[in-house]
């Protein structure tokens, strides 16, 4: 399993009052906006994501990790013996993804694009 992009999630009240101040303040443009996550992102391939809820999990993730095979990501995960918050999941958006908790509590998205 290669990890292929790391890009930070930090959860917000006010969705679009954020994206205009981290859009101000760091220069980013919007790269993609489903309504409940924005990820602002820049030539370079910087990224990051403001999200005010989870469309399909009952917790908002602190940071996604994209990976080219999510099952294989899972597999690992499970033999650490860390906590599945979310099961793997075939979401409508085009990505396949689940997620973890952490020893400190941190929820970490781990996921694939399935539609090109």
């Amino acid at each position: 399993m290669d990890v292929h992009r790391i890009v930070p999630n930090l959860t917000v009240t006010d969705l679009p009052r954020a994206v205009a101040e981290h859009t101000a303040a760091l220069g980013l443009r919007v790269l993609m906006d489903h309504g409940w996550i924005v990820t602002l992102g820049d030539d370079e391939g910087h990224q990051l994501s403001l999200i005010a809820r989870d469309a399909t999990a009952s917790v908002a993730p602190d940071v996604s990790v994209f990976v080219d095979d999510v099952r294989a990501a899972l597999a690992r995960v499970e033999s650490a013996g860390l906590e599945i918050v979310h099961p793997l999941t075939d979401e409508p958006w085009g990505v396949t993804r689940f997620f973890y908790r952490g020893s400190d509590g941190r929820v970490v998205n781990v996921g694939m694009h399935t539609v090109a």
